[in-house]
């Protein structure tokens, strides 16, 4: 224990060694006991500010403080906020669902209708299904 460790112990947690840390309180105390005039000054100085602290009271709140608190406090509405995130989930999924019927329905237009590409066609027009001489294999 250094002196500056028990001047932080007795400043921090006051002069009553019920009240330091357990871990230290035996060699704060064994300290103290070795160094009598320095501990009684740092406990002195402590104990006045322990007594002004422990004389000082604070009244509970009134009645109308605390009905004051109550009717200003926000009102929550958690079921509204869950109906609401439901909706837009619900419209997300919506739209992924159309944009994906969509696109099927196009891949299956160029399918189904079966005409070929012409010669000057890009490959990008024709799809894997159709037996497109077009691959990107480098040939």
């Amino acid at each position: 224990m250094t002196p500056e460790r028990f001047q932080t112990i007795v400043a921090a947690y006051g002069a009553d060694p019920r009240r330091w840390p357990r871990d230290e309180r035996a060699a704060a105390e064994a300290w103290a006991r070795l160094h009598p005039a320095e501990a009684s000054a740092a406990l002195a100085e402590s104990a006045d500010l322990d007594l002004w602290l422990t004389a000082h009271t604070v009244a509970p709140p009134d009645r109308a403080l605390a009905e004051r608190v109550v009717a200003t406090a926000p009102v929550r509405r958690p079921v509204r906020q869950r109906a609401r995130l439901w909706w837009q989930g619900a419209a997300f999924a919506g739209i992924g669902l159309a944009g994906g019927l969509a696109g099927a329905f196009a891949v299956s237009f160029f399918v189904l209708t079966g005409t070929p590409p012409a010669a000057h066609d890009a490959s990008y027009v024709t799809s894997s299904f159709d037996g497109s001489t077009a691959d990107w294999s480098g040939e």
